[in-house]
């Protein structure tokens, strides 16, 4: 009888399919193996049949940026990212134009940048100081009817500010009886009302003079508003309809309504086509009332009756209101001790308002044109940011473009009264103890910058960014360039003088590939006439993908059921080859990664098996089946 393993008792062992079993990777013992899948051990017999190989795998892949900014098509080369406008705003983190058509003209943030008209960015104007102070001024525009003004309560005193170019000239109102600390004032474009600690006065704007209208004892806090041609004052926790004719001193009228709590503080008083609007806040609550008229009464004045005011809008608890205003009979504005929000008006003079804008405290609100003027603080300093109420940026919300405006340089007050100088575009703004200060005729801010949302591609994988291309006009200014990364440290770049020709340049730094970067451009003013600025018409980005190289290897390796290591170490045993197939093939079917050993040269790796190719090179005889021969196992490296 033929011995089943042959007639050598020199014979091999059987292989082992594991060692231990269930383990990972292989540990040599005896037999000289060259290589192991997923702790399986094989031989290897590269020839040139079948060679033993390493291939990088494809790694590029295709950027379909279906924008409508040219040159953004399937990619295969460059990775691009461009932009031409930035008239949506600030805000946003990624500049991610595949998720939402509207971040194709936004970016991160700017400063001292005009970027509200499509295509290009431009410096703003600065602002020159046109009253000096140590209170709160508080400010109104009007005209004298010469010249377009300021109207300013500046503590106990209330003056008037023209402005011949970027000079401000003041004089101050003479007024009636004592003068105390101005609260509020207001005006309907000829005559102004005012109320202080003992009483409202009423004066007239070119004249300067005032007579007390009425008494106001014991007033701690005070609102005074010429909405819907009436005078409304809020005194303490009491709303007051005033005559606005009546001259003669004496105790105010009636409140028509007088909060139940005693120590609520009204802060703001609008109107709107259905309502008058009033606001204020106890302790973290605060609210919006809304009055609507009784026309079917008349009040001792001739007007319609004012109805019980009613909650329109309760605020998030901790987020109070300071201004409420609205525009065009449309959108409300509410500037909030958490920032600014739009909302929109209803029908019955309900009121529907949306998320915060950004996160900054705002103090008061003006409109001109198509823009809301909202106080606040930017990048720490005092001044003004501006909404684009013309449409939402995403469809059906109510969020709006918005970008940081004007400010007063080095001055860090959070800003207190925003008004326009009478009929002109000029924004001017109070900083509590600091003045007024009032956008130049034309003298452009000496430099602004415009920050990009970062620039991934839509997609995780490291890129290196290579070149950048800055559109921009140098004939009035420079341009200075930053790269900014994900931890927002900045990396000079490069820079382009008045005049010098703008070509596209490296970006050396940071060195190392980043999943994403954002980039700052920063403009400065003429050298030679401060009235004029550069123009800033967009950029392109060009980028590679830095993703790690992926290998496929092929292994040659032997499948039999008796093979010999290159010592003559005999291993194996009738069925072997089919049983390490199957196992092979078990580990496959997995899809799972495996470890990969090739002791020849140290090597280990986790890889996953991307083929297998059996090639049966054995014929069968009456002892044994036959099955067994070379087996082709190409790996893919992760």
């Amino acid at each position: 009888m033929v011995p089943p393993y042959g007639d050598d008792i020199t014979e091999g062992i059987p292989y082992v399919l594991s060692n231990p079993a269930g383990a990972t990777s292989y540990s040599l013992t005896g037999e000289a193996y060259d290589v192991a899948f997923a702790g399986l051990p094989f031989f290897l017999t590269a020839s040139d049949d079948t060679p033993y190989r390493r291939v990088t795998a494809q790694y590029r892949k295709q950027q379909i940026d279906q924008t409508r900014e040219p040159g953004e098509q399937t990619l295969t080369g460059w990775w691009l990212r461009s932009q031409s406008s930035f008239h949506l705003g600030a805000g946003i983190k990624y500049f991610e134009p595949l998720q939402d058509e509207s971040l194709r003209f936004q970016f991160t943030e700017s400063k001292g940048v005009d970027v509200w008209t499509k295509g290009q960015a431009t410096l703003l104007n600065s602002t020159v100081r046109a009253l000096s102070s140590v209170n709160t001024p508080i400010i109104i525009g009007a005209n004298d009817g010469t010249n377009d003004c300021l109207v300013v309560a500046d503590g106990s005193d209330l003056k008037k500010i023209t402005m011949s170019n970027d000079t401000p000239t003041s004089s101050t109102y003479t007024q009636a009886g004592t003068a105390s600390t101005i609260f509020d004032l207001t005006t309907d474009g000829t005559r102004y009302w005012f109320v202080n600690q003992t009483k409202v006065h009423r004066g007239d704007i070119t004249s300067g003079s005032s007579v007390i209208a009425y008494n106001a004892a014991s007033t701690t806090n005070a609102r005074i508003k010429y909405v819907k041609q009436r005078v409304i004052t809020a005194i303490n926790a009491e709303l007051h309809e005033l005559d606005p004719n009546h001259t003669a001193g004496g105790a105010l009228p009636s409140a028509f309504y007088t909060h139940p709590q005693s120590d609520w503080t009204w802060t703001t008083i609008s109107e709107g086509p259905e309502a008058i609007y009033v606001g204020g806040h106890l302790r973290k609550n605060s609210s919006i009332y809304k009055i609507t008229l009784d026309l079917t009464n008349a009040n001792a004045l001739g007007f319609p009756e004012l109805n019980v005011p009613s909650v329109v809008i309760d605020l998030p608890e901790g987020e109070i209101i300071n201004t409420f205003d609205t525009y065009l009979g449309v959108y409300a504005v509410l500037c909030t001790s958490k920032g600014v929000r739009v909302g929109v008006l209803g029908t019955d003079g309900d009121v529907s308002y949306g998320p915060l804008l950004f996160e900054t405290e705002c103090t008061d609100v003006v409109f001109r044109d198509k823009f809301a003027y909202v106080s606040t603080k930017q990048d720490g300093e005092s001044g003004l940011v501006r909404i684009d109420l013309s449409q939402p940026v995403v469809t059906n919300s109510l969020i709006f473009a918005y970008a940081w405006d004007v400010c007063a340089s080095g001055e860090t007050t959070l800003t207190n009264s925003t008004a326009f100088l009478g009929g002109t575009d000029r924004v001017a703004f109070s900083v509590p103890g600091d003045g007024v200060w009032i956008e130049s005729y034309g003298v452009k801010v000496a430099s602004g910058y415009l920050q990009t949302g970062y620039i991934r591609y839509n997609t995780l994988e490291p890129k290196i960014f290579k070149l950048l291309f800055p559109r921009f006009i140098s004939t009035n200014g420079g341009l200075s360039l930053q790269s900014v990364d994900a931890a927002g440290a900045s990396y000079n770049i490069g820079t382009y003088s008045q005049g010098e020709t703008i070509t596209e340049g490296g970006i050396p730094y940071p060195a190392s590939a980043q999943e994403y970067l954002a980039f700052k451009f920063t403009f400065t003013r003429s050298t030679s006439d401060t009235t004029l600025g550069p123009t800033f018409n967009g950029y392109q980005i060009k980028s590679l993908v830095a993703t790690p190289r992926q290998r496929l290897i092929q292994y040659p390796v032997f499948c039999y059921d008796h093979e010999t290591d290159k010592f003559g170490v005999e291993v194996g045993y009738e069925g072997s080859a089919w049983d390490r197939m199957q196992q092979l093939e078990a580990v496959e079917n997995l899809g799972d990664t495996i470890v990969v050993q090739d002791f020849r040269i140290g090597e280990s790796f986790i890889g996953l098996i991307e083929e297998m190719d059996f090639i049966n090179r054995t014929p069968t005889d009456k002892r044994f089946s036959g099955f067994g021969g070379t087996l082709l196992v190409t790996i893919r490296s992760v």
